[in-house]
């Protein structure tokens, strides 16, 4: 398949760490994914409602998440998380597709939510990309998910397919 990219790249993204209040007053810290920190991730995903789950991820269960972060946790992604009070409170990940690009993925957690956590995660995985590399990266978002869709194109996505429930969209980075 062939993914549509824009010409110009976005940002530049600043890359982790970062350190900031959210919206509630709660402190936060993004970082990169390190040693250890998939045992918070298990955490964070046990207790994600199912409701906020898209295109069925994140999965349900223990044992599922755990094989499917093996997955999304090694060497060939990129991760960030975001921390309040040393809890895992959202994730994002850019995974290889093999051929074109990178996908993005990020999860908040529903109480974390409309804060201000999902911008500075996505901007700060941008950056960790961009430090590592990347260039183009691509998502899908269900086209009635519009504050999901408001936050892409507010950090610089495109549009760049539409089918009949998602749509897809793009950016390029300028890695370093």
């Amino acid at each position: 398949m062939s993914r549509i990219f824009p010409d110009a790249p976005a940002g530049p993204f600043e890359p982790p760490p970062r350190h900031f209040e959210d919206a509630e007053g709660r402190p936060i810290a993004i970082e990169a994914l390190g040693e250890g920190d998939e045992e918070a991730l298990v955490s964070m995903y046990l207790d994600f409602d199912p409701a906020d789950r898209a295109q069925g991820i994140p999965p349900t269960g223990e044992e599922r998440i755990r094989d499917w972060l093996v997955g999304i946790a090694s060497e060939e992604c990129v991760n960030v998380v975001a921390r309040s009070d040393g809890r895992a409170v959202g994730h994002a990940t850019l995974v290889p597709d093999g051929t074109e690009g990178y996908e993005l993925a990020i999860f908040v957690l529903g109480e974390y939510q409309n804060a201000g956590i999902g911008t500075r995660l996505i901007t700060a995985l941008l950056g960790q990309g961009e430090r590592e590399g990347v260039d183009r990266v691509w998502l899908t978002v269900e086209r009635w998910n519009a504050p999901a869709i408001a936050l892409y194109r507010k950090v610089g996505f495109e549009s760049s397919k539409s089918e009949s429930f998602e749509i897809e969209m793009s950016l390029r980075l300028d890695p370093e």
